[in-house]
């Protein structure tokens, strides 16, 4: 996703905030209206969150759900898992060099083991 563009608009939370959460250990709705305070009620929250959640890494198009797969089968570093999955490996299209923006919220998965 490109920028930093707010998601909740009624409580002005904006994407990184969401992903530092998520980087934090926050993988439900409930779990980001209790550490940042989004409402769940304004578009951006009925249209976005989910979506959000879902996903780990944006540049290689890597789900939650393939991350928590490839570590419990065995992938328990974040290079590991980029090799499983892609995750962590992709390229920034605005500046040409290696993204790894998701490398946060892939160790704390492996940590987490969610």
């Amino acid at each position: 996703m490109a920028g930093n563009k707010v998601i909740c608009t009624k409580n002005n939370v904006d994407y990184s905030s969401i992903r530092k959460a998520m980087s934090s250990g926050a993988r439900t709705v409930e779990e980001l209206v209790e550490m940042v305070g989004v409402c769940t009620e304004c578009e951006g929250c009925k249209s976005e969150l989910e979506g959000i959640l879902s996903s780990v890494c944006g540049c290689k198009k890597v789900s939650l759900k393939a991350v928590i797969d490839a570590v419990k089968n065995g992938a328990d570093t974040v290079d590991k898992v980029g090799q499983v999955t892609g995750a962590g490996t992709g390229v920034d299209e605005e500046t040409g060099e290696e993204c790894g923006r998701c490398k946060v919220l892939i160790q704390n998965i492996i940590e987490l083991g969610r």
